[in-house]
């Protein structure tokens, strides 16, 4: 038998879990086990998958805009051409 040091538990009946399971799957969502009460008794403990540590995604702007505009080169009046644009400013 494996004993659970549990910190963040919740107790929910058997009912709950079959009428609230929006509730109870966002406790898990949460990190939080459920212990779950069949008759007044413990009956189950359900823990939250451990998740995978994904690797975060590194982006490379500057190859990004290499890429997009090759060796553009943008003048002081075409960059304020283009902003104005943006902002709705057609004057």
């Amino acid at each position: 038998m494996i004993d659970l040091c549990i910190m963040n538990t919740r107790r929910a009946t058997v009912a709950d879990l079959r009428n609230n399971f929006r509730r109870l799957s966002a406790w898990l969502e949460n990190g939080e086990s459920i212990e779950i009460i069949k008759r007044g008794k413990s009956f189950a403990h359900i823990v939250p998958a451990v998740k995978s540590v994904k690797k975060p995604v590194v982006i490379d702007f500057a190859a990004q805009l290499k890429a997009t505009w090759k060796d553009k080169f943008f003048t002081d009046e075409e960059i304020k051409k283009m902003r104005d644009i943006e902002l709705g400013n057609f004057s």
